[in-house]
């Protein structure tokens, strides 16, 4: 009888309130509303994400287009996340797990119509994926899925790696070869079909092209006074794109008349772009007049 009491006094089902309560979000805040980001660690480094005009942007890095995907993780991360009991209460927890106001490992700040609308701390990790929480408004600490890396403070970390990718593009041109869409085929300014593995290959590169960072202060200098090694003219449904391709000892980067910085690419990709048969994509030999 003993036992069976014991058993029923731990797993008799919690009252619904108390149920309710472990099933509360670190924020309810809704993800639309929120029009600004801002993410800071204990060094007192901060990146801003600024949403306008329809789409995420980097103040600090002459509002270039941050990535929407990683900010809509970010945002279901804080928001859709339950949080379960909390761990602790404490003011000492606080500090010993670093989600204290004055020590943090990230501060994340939502705004909204110009007003704050939630404030949220991570600290420690207990386990893989997981990270101590706390939303400013409570003193519970909470244990969530999420990595403070999910978080990055240095606004090339936010960058939409997918900026200069050109999906639908109707004509193509450089100094070497010219191309233009005709319904659904493609023809050179010689009049002839190019050969499709070329052509291909280009179509692909522009389509799938990655920037992988911001070049480096000195390389920014370094670029703007030389001449690059090949210059794209692309016409496509989203607009008109000029791609300067240019390899120093430093690596491989691009320009876009769009931006006013030069970025980083892979080598595989420079290649793809410059390294084509320019005769091949023109139909072959000439035409002799």
């Amino acid at each position: 009888l003993i036992q069976c009491g014991l058993v029923a006094v731990v797993f008799w089902p919690a009252p619904a309130s108390q149920r309710e309560a472990a099933r509360q979000h670190l924020s309810t805040v809704a993800p639309a509303l929120v029009e600004e980001i801002h993410i800071g660690d204990e060094f007192d480094n901060e990146v801003v994400l600024s949403h306008e005009n329809g789409r995420w942007q980097l103040p600090e890095l002459e509002g270039l287009p941050a990535d929407p995907e990683r900010i809509r993780q970010l945002l279901q991360g804080l928001t859709a996340t339950t949080t379960g009991w909390p761990v602790a209460h404490t003011a000492a927890a606080r500090q010993r797990f670093q989600v204290a106001d004055y020590h943090y490992q990230r501060r994340i700040i939502l705004i909204g119509g110009g007003e704050l609308l939630d404030t949220i701390y991570l600290g420690t990790s207990p386990g893989f994926r997981k990270v101590h929480a706390r939303n400013a408004l409570d003193e519970a600490v909470h244990r969530i899925d999420f990595n403070n890396f999910e978080a990055p403070v240095t606004a090339g970390a936010w960058l939409d790696r997918e900026l200069l990718q050109t999906r639908v593009p109707m004509s193509i041109s450089s100094e070497l070869y010219d191309l233009r869409r005709e319904g659904e085929a493609w023809v050179s300014g010689w009049g002839e079909a190019p050969d499709e593995r070329e052509l291909q290959v280009l179509l692909l590169t522009l389509e799938n092209l990655q920037v992988q960072d911001i070049a480096s202060e000195d390389d920014q200098r370094e670029l703007a006074a030389l001449e690059p090694g090949l210059t794209l003219h692309i016409n496509g449904l989203s607009g008109e794109q000029t791609l300067e391709l240019l390899a120093t000892e430093g690596g491989h980067f691009v320009h876009s008349n769009r931006y006013g910085l030069f970025f980083r690419v892979s080598a595989y990709d420079y290649d793809r772009l410059a390294g084509l048969d320019a005769e091949r994509l023109m139909g072959g030999a000439p035409p002799v007049e």
